[in-house]
Formats: C-alpha cells, sequence, structure tokens
C-alpha cells in the first residue's frame, strides 16, 4: 500500500523515528496510524533484545531539581557511542528521567536491582493485609501487592510522568529504536530535604 509523505512525516513527527522505519510501518499496518506505532514499538523491543550485548561506551549525565529546592536527581543515560551521547534528543531524554526520578523517587533502577532482603520484607509488610483473606488465595494477593509496590520503586516499571502511557522502560526501547543503539540508565540519584 502507497502512504502518503503527509502520513510518514505525521508519524515520524509523534515518534521521532527515521522516516523510512515510519514508512515500512505504515506500509505494514495499512495506513492506519495506531497500528504503526504498535509495529514501531514492537520493532523498538526486537531492536533493543539484538543488541543486548553490545557494551556502554559513552552517556550523558543530568539533573533536575525542582523549582522549590527541596528536591532533585542526577541520572546517567548510558549509550555506546559518542554521536548518540550528544544528540540533542538523548540530553533531553536524560533530562526527562531526572525529572521523572525526582517526582517519583524510585528506590531501584531495575528489578533486577531489588535484593531477595528487600522482597522478604515487602512481603512482611504485606502479610498483616491479607491475614484475614481465604488461605487459598492469600499467596497470590500477597505476590500481587508485592509485585504492585515494585512498580512503584522501580524507575524502568513507573508509568512515565509526561506520558503515563509509557513506562520508562519503552521510553528506553523507543530511544534504541530511534537512536540505532542501545540505551540503559547506569546510575540514579535522588534527593530530597524531606
Amino acid at each position: 500500500m502507497a502512504v502518503s509523505a503527509d502520513v510518514v512525516k505525521e508519524l515520524r513527527d509523534k515518534t521521532g523515528i527515521s522516516v523510512m522505519e515510519c514508512k515500512k510501518a505504515l506500509e505494514e499496518a495499512g495506513g492506519d496510524m495506531d497500528k504503526a506505532i504498535v509495529v514501531l514499538s514492537r520493532r523498538s523491543a526486537e531492536i533493543a533484545r539484538k543488541k543486548g550485548d553490545r557494551s556502554f561506551g559513552a552517556g550523558t549525565v543530568a539533573s533536575y531539581i525542582h523549582n522549590t529546592g527541596q528536591v532533585g536527581a542526577m541520572v546517567m543515560l548510558s549509550c555506546e557511542t559518542d554521536f548518540v551521547s550528544k544528540n540533542e534528543d538523548f540530553i533531553k531524554l536524560c533530562r526527562d528521567i531526572a525529572m521523572h526520578a525526582a517526582a517519583t523517587k524510585p528506590e531501584y533502577i531495575a528489578r533486577e536491582d531489588v535484593g531477595e532482603a528487600a522482597l522478604k520484607e515487602l512481603e512482611t509488610i504485606f502479610l498483616p493485609a491479607v491475614a484475614d483473606k481465604p488461605e487459598n488465595l492469600r499467596e497470590q494477593i500477597l505476590a500481587g501487592k508485592v509485585q504492585s509496590r515494585l512498580k512503584e520503586i522501580v524507575l524502568l516499571e513507573q508509568p512515565f510522568i509526561k506520558d503515563d502511557s509509557k513506562t520508562v522502560a519503552q521510553l528506553l526501547l523507543d530511544a534504541a529504536q530511534k537512536f540505532g543503539e542501545r540505551v540503559e540508565v547506569s546510575k540514579l540519584g535522588c534527593f530530597s530535604v524531606k
């Protein structure tokens, strides 16, 4: 199916992904903008998976301090090349993640960072809440409560504050597709006076 240049441009403006990739996605989706966005998301996950074994050689550090001066965050966003690390959109992404972190104060970057002791502590916290539930459902309810809490304290699982239809992990997948290389939050620090 032939796709008009205006529709390709509109998708490019929405996603920031290359014109050729937008055109291919629109052709695959039969010209449907929403379906093309889904196609691009699927491709970004595939690209990130393929590039998973590459090493990071560059990156940028950004900070955000709220106008009250009471809350701030610093993030190191890593990538493979200096070319990407100096890209304005990459630097903006790093700042946006720092702003997000200042607002949400995540305790961990990824789920893998949560230790066994922290998981046991979360279970202990939620045990009283499930004590009165039917015995055959307690374990399932407890696991659900722990999973829900992890989504609050793990950066990559949080809905992004500027677009809650995406998680921070999805932002990084989209960035991998846009920049053509792996992107990862390597370090994170959140600070608060209160």
